[in-house]
């Protein structure tokens, strides 16, 4: 019983020291992530429209880098554009600081993240019936307005799901980043077992962690939920 009290003291003495670092880290994470919605969604349809082009060249290039982008693990593109302009170039591009690090790993999670989307939102796009594309023509309408005027709530209706997915996969991805040292919320929980703020050998703070996941999936998953539902008067 005395053990136990001793720990408990413990405990709620080092929670509001985990407690400021863990917050500190998942603000590290909520940064990686909201950058990499901003910087992959729109690029990812361009990418999408690259791999739909009728120019053959274009649309060959697109589709080998998307292939080797989806086909390789996310942590080996996080150590190659972290540490190859330093290696090869001898030109460290990012520098040494966190700030570099953050950097590296938003550059590789859009370009990751845009891979994956494009391919989702190039299967939103052709599973839209051409004859709506000919109707529109027919009408007068351009290209262009067919596609927002037309597809556009179609193919997110159609691509909801699958986007939500990748974005809610994207919540855990973000702790890849720190193979690269970037200090991110299990960075931070995982710190407590080496030596942190005077606390060591502590492995309950990397189970708190989880619970920022939990949350913040949980939060998302209810977002997407009723976005889903805002859009069901539209049947496809």
């Amino acid at each position: 019983m005395q053990t136990l009290s001793i720990n408990f003291t413990q405990f709620f003495e080092q929670f509001p020291i985990v407690f400021s670092s863990l917050n500190d880290g998942f603000v590290q994470t909520l940064k990686l992530f909201f950058i990499t919605l901003v910087g992959a969604l729109p690029l990812g349809l361009l990418i999408a429209f690259g791999t739909t082009s009728k120019f053959k060249p274009l649309s060959a290039v697109m589709k080998v880098i998307v292939w080797i982008v989806r086909g390789t693990p996310l942590m080996i593109q996080l150590l190659i554009i972290f540490y190859f302009p330093g290696l090869v170039f001898g030109n460290n591009i990012w520098g040494g600081g966190e700030t570099g690090r953050f950097w590296a790993a938003c550059v590789a999670f859009v370009f990751n993240y845009s891979c994956y989307f494009s391919e989702i939102y190039r299967g939103g796009i052709q599973s839209i019936p051409f004859g709506q594309h000919e109707a529109g023509l027919v009408l007068g309408l351009s290209s262009s307005q067919i596609f927002f005027k037309v597809k556009l709530k179609q193919m997110i209706k159609r691509i909801l799901p699958p986007i939500s997915n990748e974005i809610i996969t994207l919540v855990k991805d973000t702790s890849l980043a720190r193979i690269i040292a970037l200090q991110e919320v299990i960075w931070a929980g995982q710190s407590f077992m080496k030596g942190s703020n005077g606390i060591a050998g502590q492995i309950w703070p990397l189970f708190f962690t989880g619970v920022y996941y939990l949350v913040f999936s949980g939060i998302l998953t209810l977002l997407f939920g009723y976005l889903e539902k805002r859009l069901s008067y539209f049947k496809v």
